[in-house]
């Protein structure tokens, strides 16, 4: 249009009615850029439906304002090219009716442009011109359309991303403060002297790792068992005795001599560490068990079992629900970390857990120790 402008005022009959027409097409389409810049999306119905109407007025007009001879295929007859501009964005439009009734619109008056110029010559070019209007009007439909669904997608992804980690976090909140709760709850409760300063370091140690996590740090950074700040493998008969020594009211017999030479990498040590407490703690609240076995064995192939066993009063897996305890703090993070648990329980005969590895990578023993350290 910027090149036509002199060349249309020029040759115009009415130069100052040409020079209107194209200042209306420049200033309609200046502002529609900035609208739709401003906005972030195309225009909605209204500012579509004046969109066209401009079009099609200019259209038109056309045959007034443009010398005989220069209604097709001069820079002078900006008309056209205008309208198609109009049609291309309009395919944002959500309205249907919009869209259509508007390049119908715009055809009918690309028509009248033309009436009485186009010869016998010109009638392929004319039949052309408007086949790349609708045309152009499908593509940009579909482009939109297909823009549409990528960012409809897009959303639903962001959506499904932030409810999985608002999940996750809960379940992380749940892990963490699990057995706090339950030793605070065990707290209340009368005892002796020995048993409740047994509790409270307990309860020590679950603050540290409440606190860690309110902090912002991951539940394994706080202490793990192999030393604070320390990712060695962790030798796993030993963190299971000293568990085990926490709960020395329970009567825990902890065979360990088979699978004495097994570690674990820290941060499933962790896990097994606070599923281990947790399975002791609800021992000690709800299984009014007189003897626990915690029995260890290593396999052949590497792997290991880890077993824990009470003779409390036990419960009907199909009809009680499991708590967070089992659920999440012994079932979820061990299996999150790669290690099989199994739960077997009926009422008046115990409850047995059983927690295994698969072959070889989840333990370290000695050999590959050495392996690793020549390496």
């Amino acid at each position: 249009m910027v090149p036509a402008v002199h060349i249309g005022v020029e040759t115009s009959p009415h130069g100052v009615a040409y020079l209107a027409c194209w200042l209306a097409a420049a200033c309609a389409a200046i502002a529609v850029s900035v609208v739709t810049l401003v906005r972030r999306r195309p225009l909605g119905g209204p500012g579509s439906a004046a969109d066209f109407a401009l079009a099609c007025l200019l259209l038109v007009l056309g045959p007034l304002v443009l010398a005989p001879g220069e209604r097709l295929g001069t820079w002078a007859a900006f008309q056209p090219a205008y309208a198609l501009s109009i049609i291309i964005t309009a395919g944002g439009v959500r309205g249907r009716t919009h869209w259509v009734g508007g390049l119908l619109g715009v055809i009918v008056c690309y028509a009248v442009y033309l009436r009485g110029e186009v010869g016998a010559d010109l009638i392929p070019t004319t039949v052309g011109n408007v086949l790349t209007y609708v045309v152009y009007a499908l593509v940009a439909r579909m482009f939109f359309g297909y823009t549409r669904r990528i960012a409809h997608d897009a959303d639903a992804s962001r959506a499904r991303a932030a409810e999985l980690a608002r999940r996750e976090e809960k379940r992380r909140a749940q892990v963490m403060m699990h057995n706090g709760v339950a030793l605070m709850r065990l707290l209340t409760e009368p005892g002796t002297d020995q048993s409740r300063t047994r509790l409270i370091d307990q309860a020590e140690a679950e603050l540290r790792r409440m606190r860690s996590y309110l902090r912002g740090r991951a539940p394994d950074g706080d202490v793990p068992a192999g030393g604070a700040g320390s990712d060695a493998p962790v030798v796993l008969a030993a963190m299971i005795e000293r568990v085990c020594d926490r709960f020395a009211d329970l009567n825990v017999d902890a065979l360990l001599d088979l699978g004495a030479d097994l570690k674990l990498p820290a941060a499933q040590a962790e896990a097994l560490e606070r599923a281990l407490e947790s399975l002791l703690l609800n021992v000690r609240v709800h299984a009014r068990a007189e003897a626990v076995v915690v029995h260890l064995d290593r396999g052949t192939d590497g792997s290991w079992t880890l077993t824990v066993r009470d003779d409390g009063i036990g419960f009907d897996p199909a009809s009680v629900a499991a708590g967070v305890g089992l659920r999440e703090v012994v079932v979820g993070e061990l299996r999150l970390r790669g290690l099989d648990v199994e739960i077997e329980s009926a009422v008046g005969e115990g409850t047995t857990v059983t927690i295994s590895s698969g072959p070889g990578p989840a333990a370290v023993g000695p050999d590959r120790d050495a392996a690793t350290g020549a390496a």
